[in-house]
């Protein structure tokens, strides 16, 4: 293994908050893409990605996606959730990446972005909003809590996920083929990945205690 011995030190506490994105969004790659699918107060459906997304717990199944502030007001999206608490998470693919970037641009709250790119929407089960019709997953999700960081007040919404929406083609034995879905992840700027070569590693050791 390499040894890096030459490092430049960072203060955090002097770097202004645009300068600390641009470093953590470039050291902490490739990030998981949620494409969010949420529906505004007057049944206008919003469509957007968001990079700091991870899921939490497998019992319930809880995912957490953090949406910051445009300029201190809310985004489209959090707004959404806030107010019908509900969203669609969809996993955005190699074949969707234009659209999915696309839709990360400022639009106007009036303006619906599947409509004005072109994005199919298909009905979800179990939420008001659709899911995305070329999103081979998308998790229909509620929202059960909200948990606010920083001075810019960024918040992680935390969503259960009420219906997992799959695939036929990915699922063998209850698991989700990853190399097959083709997803595409966030790195720094508008720059993304495909998951590229895989390595696999032998099972870890459990301990039996």
């Amino acid at each position: 293994m390499r040894i890096f011995e030459s490092l430049a030190d960072i203060e955090a506490s002097k770097l202004s908050a645009d300068a600390a994105y641009k470093l953590l969004t470039g050291c902490i790659v490739p990030r998981p893409i949620a494409w969010i699918t949420t529906v505004s107060a007057e049944g206008l459906v919003n469509a957007a990605p968001f990079s700091a997304f991870t899921f939490l717990s497998n019992k319930p199944p809880l995912v957490g996606v953090s949406i910051g502030r445009k300029q201190g007001r809310l985004k489209d999206t959090a707004r959404n959730i806030i107010g019908t608490g509900e969203f669609v998470i969809n996993i955005g693919t190699e074949d969707a990446l234009e659209a999915l970037h696309h839709s990360a641009d400022e639009y106007e709250p009036d303006e619906s972005e599947p409509e004005i790119l072109g994005i199919d929407l298909h009905a979800s089960r179990t939420v008001k909003p659709p899911r995305i019709a070329c999103a081979p997953v998308s998790l229909e999700c509620r929202l059960v809590q909200q948990h606010h960081f920083g001075e810019y007040d960024t918040c992680l919404y935390v969503g259960r996920v009420e219906l997992f929406r799959v695939s036929g083609d990915l699922l063998a034995d209850g698991k989700i083929d990853s190399v097959a879905l083709r997803p595409v992840a966030r790195l720094g700027g508008p720059v993304y990945a495909k998951l590229g070569e895989i390595v696999r590693q032998r099972p870890v050791r459990v301990s039996a205690k």
